[in-house]
């Protein structure tokens, strides 16, 4: 059974409404398999642009170990090197949590402010 709807729909269908039903209810046009050629290659070049960047990643990866291996053992030597007095931080220049708090309330405060503004 169809809806009442429906049937009012087509039965208000005015001769535009025919004409673009008689033009898209035709037979598709034989293209020799163009459209399928079509799909293809945009479906791979799809697959080649998602998965450029993580093998991109993965061969940099793999050239910046060696240099990143070096870097970590010249600065463990400059480490040994430094006296141990020069890495001491007064307590006071540590910020209390009651500060970071707000600091994070006014930072989303200000925030939605100017999301507000923007509306």
């Amino acid at each position: 059974m169809t809806s009442k709807i429906i049937n009012m729909a087509e039965k208000t269908k005015d001769e535009e409404d025919r004409l673009l039903e008689s033009m898209f209810a035709s037979e598709p046009i034989a293209d020799d398999g163009f459209s399928r050629r079509i799909v293809t290659r945009i479906r791979r070049r799809l697959w080649v642009q998602r998965l450029a960047l993580p093998i991109a990643m993965l061969v940099g990866g793999a050239i910046a170990v060696k240099p990143a291996a070096q870097l970590v053992i010249a600065v463990s030597r400059v480490l040994t090197v430094v006296p141990q007095g020069a890495f001491d931080i007064p307590t006071s220049w540590i910020p209390q949590l009651q500060i970071i708090v707000l600091g994070a309330m006014l930072l989303g405060a200000a925030l939605l402010g100017m999301r507000m503004l923007e509306e």
